[in-house]
């Protein structure tokens, strides 16, 4: 495994992730947008989804501009998405592309950061299904295609934070590492797959800056400056890895 400042400063190959189909969540902005310009500037043609069809626009602009494979634009809200919804994205995948090589499970929402005792039971619930159930679904409905891949990974975005306050989204992150690891454990044997996490750390996102009001975003690293990790973990050089929650920085946040 390469070593954090590794991760941080790699440079994958022109063509590294040529002919693979990967489909990235939370697409329109922040990491996921990053990510989903970085695979396609490598090669990949990338399904861009997320719930704000203008900002996926503006992505597939800037990812057709600078030259990439022409990526697809998927709209769906995982708050309100149903197990049929996944499985039609599936069955769209397949139709259109025939295959699907990556997976990177990357949209969040935080909902508020409270105590337990005056968490809205109804917004828990919404929050839940954004961050937890909505990626098993999604990844449930995908993995069918991924399995045919000869080469699959799937990748979360993880996040330290099952601290105070951090309710539900802290829950369903850390649901999401143990989705992460079950996952990496069953594809271990002779159906191989990739399946890994990233946390990035502190960065220059909306998250971020929505949840920390004090902080000046100046301050944080651009999103882009991560991507080549995801890419990493997409593509062929990351070899076995599996089952890791790669950090990319020296201590968890605060």
């Amino acid at each position: 495994m390469l070593s954090i400042d590794e991760l941080k400063h790699y440079q994958p190959a022109a063509d590294l992730l040529k002919d693979r189909v990967i489909l990235v969540t939370g697409a329109g902005d922040g990491i996921g947008k990053a990510v989903a310009r970085a695979c396609a500037s490598h090669g990949a043609t990338v399904i861009l989804l997320g719930k704000t069809i203008k900002k996926l626009e503006m992505v597939y602009d800037e990812i057709e501009a600078a030259g990439g494979p022409q990526p697809a634009i998927y709209p769906l809200n995982l708050e309100g998405a149903t197990a049929k919804d996944y499985d039609d994205l599936a069955e769209n995948i397949d139709q259109e592309f025939g295959r699907l090589d990556g997976l990177v499970n990357n949209a969040g929402w935080v909902g508020t950061l409270t105590p337990f005792k005056l968490y809205d039971p109804e917004l828990w619930g919404r929050v839940i299904m954004t961050n937890l159930h909505g990626p098993f679904l999604l990844t449930r409905a995908c993995l069918p295609l991924l399995e045919q891949a000869p080469d699959a990974s799937i990748v979360f975005s993880s996040q330290d934070c099952d601290k105070a306050f951090w309710g539900a989204f802290g829950v369903a992150k850390g649901g999401q590492q143990s989705m992460m690891q079950i996952l990496a454990a069953e594809y271990s044997g002779e159906r191989r797959m990739r399946v890994n996490s990233i946390d990035t750390g502190p960065a220059r996102t909306q998250l971020r800056i929505m949840n920390y009001p004090g902080e000046a975003p100046a301050s944080l690293p651009a999103p882009e400056e991560f991507a080549g990790a995801y890419v990493y973990l997409l593509g062929p050089e990351a070899g076995e890895l599996r089952g890791e929650n790669l950090r990319l920085y020296e201590s968890p946040a605060s």
